[in-house]
C-alpha cells in the first residue's frame, strides 16, 4: 500500500519538500531549494489538521505548486 504521507521531490527543481505550519491555523508544503510551494490549507482542530496535511501532500505530489519561475 502506498504511503500517502510521503512527499515526492519538488515538481519544479527536484529538491526536498518540507511541511510548513503557519501560526497553528494552516499548513503548506514548500521546497527547501527553490521555494515553490502549495497553497495554504486552513484547519481549526486536530482532525482538520490531519486532513489539511494530507491535502497539501496530495497537491505537492501531483505538481500543483506556486513557483516564481520565469513566465509564471
Amino acid at each position: 500500500m502506498e504511503d500517502k504521507s510521503l512527499l515526492e521531490e519538488c515538481p519544479v527543481c527536484r529538491g526536498a519538500g518540507m511541511i510548513s505550519y503557519e501560526g497553528g491555523w494552516s499548513v503548506q508544503v514548500e521546497c527547501m531549494d527553490c521555494s515553490a510551494h502549495t497553497v495554504y490549507v486552513e484547519y481549526s482542530n486536530e482532525e482538520q489538521k490531519r486532513e489539511a496535511e494530507q491535502a497539501v501532500i496530495h497537491l505537492w505530489n501531483i505538481g500543483k505548486v506556486i513557483s516564481s519561475e520565469r513566465g509564471e
